[in-house]
């Protein structure tokens, strides 16, 4: 009773406690969680380009829209879901956060059986749609078979995360991610260096440690004492429940599997305008990009229990407070994140590939990619606050305006006119059309949001 009694308090504590306080308290563990994921991928890529060569780098970017579409799939229950419970902790409804839990445990096991099923019977023509070539299509497939396999675990893995962070365990999510990370690593030096498995070996280690900390995540969870816990008869899907976490998950599923699209139109257009290593390029120039992005995405993990706690008791003062603290940090992280790729580009390269041509394309890559950096930050920040407080159609529009809206029609024309110069240019170009945008619709409804509390 008192070990509940304190669970409780951490739930509360979100509507009490000073909102800067608060934001370092979830978003410290939210960071180093995603910086130290990040990083994983930065020596994964990176030992799979130095042991296995740039033709495996090559094929591991083609499968890059497989792993944005899984995402996209595995947000949709994970975000919605904690979103969901944020609110009803913050409304004091105990008894809906613990259906939500069960209900995300159900739906992930569903859509993460579906989407394996599913890939696994078209697996090479998608590879080949995905921007394969005959050098990449066996690397590709080696990786997505393994990762596919494994698929369920992921879903739930991510999905339990963002549970733990909404039920006021940003630490015990932290702890996860930080067990998958260092997991990961250790397998990846004895899969691919030492038993020289390959682009496999690096796939079965990210399996294997989701795996492991997907199983204590579930331990938690079964403790009778915690405030949310595994019990019978909150797994049968409640449709209204379903519809309340996929209507608010749709947001991140649409950025998710946007960004698929995109992938795709970029490989190919690498591909045509560049060949095999211009879409490896690429991948290391994204790879780094989101190693910077990464920590916005843990300042937005760490904001989404504090906004949506507040705005369900209704202290709009405290909501509002969180969501400028998160934009000014986040925007800080890519400006440092964009000085750097200014200054440092081919010892970033460097550190994915021996090969001079991928190392040269690369660095020009990262450049260009990164140079308006500092904007992004802000926009993610403003498009997660829309999520958190349920205006869904703003936040999907400003999650696709970048990619879909702007980007796309980009990296179609741009090549036209500069070759591959112009698939590179798309990116910095959409990134300041989309700030602008979500600065004028964050002022729009920040001037409407006065006027209606006063």
């Amino acid at each position: 009773m008192h070990v509940l009694m304190d669970n409780k308090q951490q739930a509360l504590e979100l509507g009490q406690k000073p909102v800067g306080a608060l934001l370092w308290q979830y978003a410290l563990p939210a960071i180093v969680a995603m910086t130290a994921s990040s990083l994983y991928n930065i020596i994964d890529r990176a030992s799979i380009g130095q042991v296995v060569g740039a033709d495996a780098i090559n094929g591991l970017t083609v499968t890059f829209p497989f792993m944005n579409l899984s995402a996209a799939f595995g947000a949709a229950v994970g975000v919605g879901a904690s979103t969901c419970i944020s609110v009803r902790l913050g409304q004091r409804d105990y008894r809906t956060a613990e259906h939500l839990l069960g209900n995300t445990i159900t739906l992930n096991l569903v859509v993460g059986l579906l989407f394996m099923l599913v890939s696994f019977i078209f697996l090479d023509p998608i590879l080949r749609f995905f921007g394969a070539s005959d050098v990449t299509l066996p690397y590709a497939r080696e990786f997505m078979e393994v990762i596919l396999a494994g698929n369920m675990v992921t879903h739930m893995y991510f999905g339990m995360n963002a549970v733990l962070r909404a039920s006021g365990k940003p630490r015990h999510a932290m702890y996860a991610t930080l067990f998958t990370v260092g997991c990961n690593i250790v397998l990846v030096i004895a899969f691919v260096w030492w038993f020289r498995w390959g682009i496999r070996g690096a796939a079965l280690a990210t399996i294997v440690s989701q795996t492991l900390a997907m199983t204590w995540q579930m331990w938690v969870f079964a403790n009778p004492k915690e405030l949310l816990h595994l019990r019978k008869g909150i797994y049968g899907l409640q449709p209204e429940l379903v519809r309340n976490i996929l209507s608010i998950g749709i947001s991140p599923f649409l950025m998710n599997a946007t960004a698929c699209i995109i992938v795709i139109f970029m490989n190919r257009q690498f591909l045509h305008y560049g060949g095999d290593m211009a879409v490896g390029a690429y991948g290391i120039a994204n790879t780094m990009g989101m190693f910077f992005f990464m920590f916005v995405i843990g300042i937005t993990q760490g904001m989404q229990p504090i906004v949506g706690y507040n705005y369900g008791a209704r202290q709009y003062d405290r909501m509002m407070r969180c969501l400028w603290l998160a934009v000014m940090a986040a925007t800080a992280v890519m400006t440092v994140g964009w000085l750097l790729a200014i200054c440092f580009p081919r010892a970033m390269a460097r550190i994915f590939t021996t090969d001079a041509t991928q190392i040269a394309l690369a660095a020009e890559g990262i450049r260009l990619n990164m140079v308006l950096f500092p904007l992004i930050g802000f926009q993610a920040v403003v498009t997660n606050f829309f999520q958190c407080i349920g205006r869904v159609r703003i936040s999907i529009f400003l999650s696709l305006s970048r990619q879909l809206l702007f980007l796309l029609p980009l990296v179609l024309f741009l090549p036209t006119v500069w070759g591959l110069k112009g698939v590179w240019y798309s990116l910095p170009a959409s990134d300041g059309i989309a700030a602008l945008i979500t600065a004028v619709i964050i002022w729009n409804y920040m001037r409407v949001f006065k006027s209606s509390s006063l």
